[in-house]
């Protein structure tokens, strides 16, 4: 009797430790705070457990395990399953994702910003330029145009950005170089710091980051529509994690994008912009709008440079740039 209550036992345990090994966890690096910028990830999450009976799940950590500008080193060695990271961070590491941070673009919402980003990510290239790092593109996260917010008197012209001091990464950074400010690209966490520290005088963001990250606590105006385009964010998963999914797993993860892109554009434009307006009259920020004819030089002067440079460099490391860049523009023009 004793033996038949040890083998039982043991079978148990067995039977326990099988189905302990049968479930899938992954880690996520995300970094600040859960915000509108990490909704779809988050709703990714839920989605996937939920269609897995609680199978496949995924720890979501803000920081705790990579810097943001390092999220795509940790893909690439399977440090973690899956990781977002924004192209500008790197944009060696990623050339390809880049010509979406071209500025003055044209995009003209959330929805259009992810089926352009989607037809980049499909492109052969931009697949074999991340196969690099060991990463899939799963879904973009799309973010509004840009504007800054600052301290100190507010710019009335944009001769008033000559010399000033910005962070801005990729393509806005170069945008604004060109009317004479001067970007740099402190992280997101430390845009706060660098804000109070006089390091730069403005912050460059989409408008959940600006609260987000304590901007709106210290900025005295903000530009209403100077527009000179956003940065491109990715979520992406390592490539050999996606490939040892289950089918069931794969299909569980792969058929919840869609839904979590759509939570995140809702989330967006619902929750976060509807804050946005009061919060800029409750902290007394200044709104400045620039007229039609400034606006036009800006563009006039960045647009064109920019993405003039941007094919020189990535056509010589071998990329499909003016594909790629053609893609973006036939995508916005059949969409608009």
């Amino acid at each position: 009797m004793q033996k038949f209550l040890t083998r039982t036992a043991t079978a148990a345990l067995i039977v326990a430790f099988a189905g302990e090994a049968m479930a899938t966890e992954w880690n996520v690096s995300l970094w600040g705070k859960r915000r509108a910028f990490t909704e779809h990830v988050e709703k990714l999450a839920e989605l996937v457990s939920a269609k897995t009976n609680g199978e496949f799940t995924m720890n979501i950590s803000y920081g705790g395990l990579s810097k943001n500008t390092e999220n795509l080193d940790g893909i690439s060695i399977g440090a973690f399953e899956m990781a977002q990271f924004c192209a500008g961070y790197h944009a060696d590491k990623n050339p390809s994702i880049t010509v979406l941070e071209l500025p003055f673009l044209g995009v003209s919402s959330l929805e259009q910003e992810i089926e352009v980003s989607m037809a980049v990510y499909n492109h052969p290239a931009t697949i074999e330029d991340l196969a690099r790092w060991n990463a899939t593109l799963l879904m973009p996260s799309p973010l509004p145009q840009y504007n800054i917010a600052g301290v100190g008197e507010p710019p009335a012209t944009l001769a008033d950005f000559d010399g000033f001091p910005v962070r801005a990464t990729g393509g806005i950074g170069e945008a604004l170089s060109l009317i004479g400010a001067v970007p740099t690209s402190v992280t997101a966490s430390e845009t706060r710091q660098a804000l109070d520290s006089g390091i730069v005088k403005g912050i460059s963001f989409a408008p959940h980051a600006h609260m987000s990250f304590g901007i709106t606590e210290a900025a005295d105006w903000w530009t209403t529509n100077l527009n000179p385009g956003t940065v491109n964010c990715p979520v992406v998963a390592n490539t050999d994690a996606l490939n040892a999914l289950s089918d069931a797993e794969r299909d569980a993860l792969m058929s919840s994008i869609d839904e979590a892109l759509a939570h995140y554009v809702d989330f967006y434009n619902n929750d976060t912009m509807a804050k946005w307006g009061p919060t800029l009259t409750e902290k007394g920020i200044q709104e400045v709008s620039f007229n039609p004819e400034r606006l036009a030089e800006f563009r006039a002067q960045a647009a064109s440079p920019v993405a003039e440079k941007w094919l020189e460099e990535n056509s010589a490391r071998g990329l499909p740039a003016q594909e790629l860049l053609d893609l973006v523009k036939t995508t916005i023009e059949s969409g608009s």
